[in-house]
This record gives structure tokens, sequence and C-alpha cells, in this order.
């Protein structure tokens, strides 16, 4: 037989039972549809929290009180101070840019309009570190951070938030922070969230100012960051801030830091590993599935070859090779199989697309995953149709046709 025309009796064996045929795939569509779903859920979060690491900044290396410990004993948090970012930015030989931050949320007034926002006292540095666009007007330079001068920048959302004014508007007026006047020289461009920071939300002023005007004199400073110009430089960017730190701080080699290091490059890697743990976990699920619509599958063939015994042994006596036997049976699996893995593609991205749109949950259907699904649905209806096919190819002809 010509393998078209086996194809053909293959396709009219399959419709002949179109319902016994459906509920034979329904559970390789429940595996696939899962695995797909699961995947672009897992891939949806990846790529945001990709973006939002990327906002943050891939060079920056943030530095952040730790715990002081003593005899193993610990004696409180510990402190970062103005002292240390300036022996960062002056020690590091010019392989860092630094700016130390301090912040906190503080009440804004503009006329008749307030409200409650995050202060940011910073360097102009940071602005460049994080990549930030002005919108209208201009940065705050380093001048007006030694002459702690009253000047803000605005997050993009503050001059809604600000009585709905437009943002050329408002630049040259002054604003309230904590009732002490600030004249506003500059709006950022949208930037969007990175993370838990929100910078379109938030008031940026020289961090001098910010300590000595608005904070009452406090000197503790919530971070310190630091980046370097390309990423092949942390690791030495990171040994560097370690070695400059702990001689601030008259901490010793080999004994407990009270600072910490970290690197967003590390948050997307941990994200990663516990993202990947998580989709090896829903994949073993969606796999046993896949193994129950398998078994499914090679059940029904193997009722197929005992309800079609004598077919196959009039096949066999009009010259019907065992290889072409073998190969029917082989495509009807297959057929089966593959069927069920497009249906099961389409369902997961339709469950997907529908997380996305009713539950603004992040999905991205990865071509990869597809075709990895339509692979796998035809390896299983290989592996679980080879038995089946082997055994109707190996049926006696003579005892076939005597089969009642």
């Amino acid at each position: 037989m010509l393998f078209f025309e086996i194809v053909m009796v293959a396709m009219a064996a399959v419709r002949a039972n179109v319902m016994r045929s459906v509920l034979t795939t329904l559970g390789i569509v429940i595996g696939i549809a899962a695995v797909i779903t699961m995947v672009a859920l897992g891939e949806g979060a990846q790529q945001r929290v990709e973006q939002e690491i990327s906002r943050m900044g891939t060079t920056i290396l943030t530095i952040r009180p730790g715990q002081q410990m003593w005899g193993g004993v610990s004696r409180g948090d510990a402190r970062l101070y103005i002292d240390d970012a300036i022996a960062l930015r002056d020690q590091s030989g010019g392989l860092l840019s630094v700016s130390p931050e301090q912040s906190s949320r503080m009440q804004v007034a503009y006329k008749r309009w307030n409200s409650n926002t995050q202060i940011m006292g910073v360097w102009p540095e940071y602005f460049e570190m994080y990549d930030h666009q002005i919108q209208v007007g201009r940065w705050f330079d380093q001048g007006e951070v030694q002459g702690r001068r009253r000047v803000a920048v605005l997050g993009y959302n503050m001059p809604e938030t600000l009585g709905e004014t437009p943002p050329e508007l408002l630049v040259g007026e002054t604003i309230q922070i904590r009732g002490i006047l600030f004249e506003v020289i500059g709006v950022l461009a949208e930037k969007g969230d990175a993370a838990w920071v929100r910078p379109d939300d938030q008031i940026f002023v020289p961090q001098s100012t910010a300590q000595h005007r608005v904070m009452g004199g406090r000197d503790r400073l919530g971070s310190i960051y630091a980046s370097t110009e390309t990423p092949q430089e942390l690791d030495a960017a990171f040994a560097e801030i370690d070695r400059i730190m702990r001689r601030e701080h008259r901490i010793k080699v080999g004994e407990e830091a009270d600072f910490n290091i970290r690197n967003s490059a590390d948050l997307l890697e941990t994200f990663n590993e516990t993202n990947q743990t998580f989709a090896m976990l829903l994949a073993g699920i969606a796999g046993v599935s896949l193994l129950v619509g398998g078994i499914g599958i090679m059940n029904i063939m193997l009722v197929s070859v005992t309800e079609r015994t004598r077919e196959i042994g009039v096949r066999k006596a009009l010259g019907a090779t065992r290889k072409a036997i073998m190969t029917q049976f082989l495509v009807e699996a297959l057929f089966l199989c593959v069927l069920g893995g497009l249906i099961g593609v389409g369902a997961g991205y339709g469950a997907a697309e529908l997380m996305t749109r009713l539950a603004s949950w992040d999905t991205a259907v990865a071509p990869q995953a597809v075709a990895t699904a339509i692979g796998f649905s035809a390896a299983v209806g290989l592996f679980f149709g080879l038995w089946p096919a082997r055994r109707a190819a190996r049926l006696d002809p003579i005892d076939a046709l005597r089969y009642e």
C-alpha cells in the first residue's frame, strides 16, 4: 500500500469513531493546555521582572546598612553616613559613580492641593545611574548640593497630583515640602515602576538640602548607590566597595561586615531560579496528565486492534504487509495525539489571554513552548501507539480471519 492510502485508511478509522476519538484526545488536550498556560504565566512574569530590573539599572550596586555584630551578638542596626558616600566617590579611582540617598514621606503642598509624597535626597549622579530623562526644565547640579539650595525635581506623575497642573507651568513655581518653600526646576519624563521603586511619584531634592533643611539634620543614609560604566566592571566594583567600606567602618578582613552590597543582576538570577523550580513543578503536574492521556491512547488503540481483527486479516490476505499495518495504527495514534496537542495549544493560549484580560496577569506564549508541546504530543502518540501497532502487525492472517 502506498503511504497516502495508509493515511486515508487511518483517517477513515478515526472518523468512524468520532466520539471515542474525541474522548481519547481529551487527556492530551488538558495536559498540553496546562503546560502552555503555566509556561505563559512564567514567561510573562520573567519578562516583567527583567523589565523592572532593567529600569532599576543593570550596573548598579546598592549598599545598605546591615547588623553590627560583637562576639556573635547583634548590637543593633548599623548606619551609613554621608562620609561613606564621599569616600566611595573619592577613593574608587573613578571606577564608581556614587549617590547617597535619604528618603522620607512628607506633606507636599501647592496652592490648595497637597499630597503625602516620597522625598528623595540624592546627588545629581543618581539621575544618570537610573537613566532618568528630563521632560521639562533641568536637573540640580553639584553646586546646588553644596549650597543646600531649596530646589526640586518632580516625578512624572506629580504635576497631575498637584492639581493636574501642566508640567511646563510648574517649572519656576514654588511648592512646600513640610512647610518649607522649594522652587521646582524640572519634571522627569515617565519612567514607570521599577520593582518596589516608583520614581514617577517621587520628588527629588539635593541630599544636603534634605538632610539639613527638611530632615532636621539627620545624617543617617538609607542607601548608597554606586554604578559602573559596564556590567563587566561589577565584580571589581564590588571588591572596591567592600575594601573602602571596611576601612571607613574599621572592620578587619575576615570579620562580618555591618553593610550589605546588592546587585540587581543577583535579584534577577534569584528570581529565575525560583521561576525555573516553579515551572518544573508545574511541568511535572502537566506531565502526569500527558502520561494519563498517553495511556488512554494506548488503551483505545488496543481495543481498536481487537475490534478490527477480522479487518486486519482481510487486509493481510489482500497483500498488506506488516509494515503497512503497523504504519496505519501508528498514524492513527499520532493523529489523535497531534490533534489533541493542537487543540491544547489553542486552549492554553486562550486561557493565558483570559488571565491577561480579566486578571491583568502578565502572560507570554513563547513559540518554543508551542513547538515543544506539539513535538511532545507527537512523541506520546508514537510511544504509546507502538505496542498496539506491533500487536496488529503480528496478527496471523488465518487466525485473524477466523476471529469472531
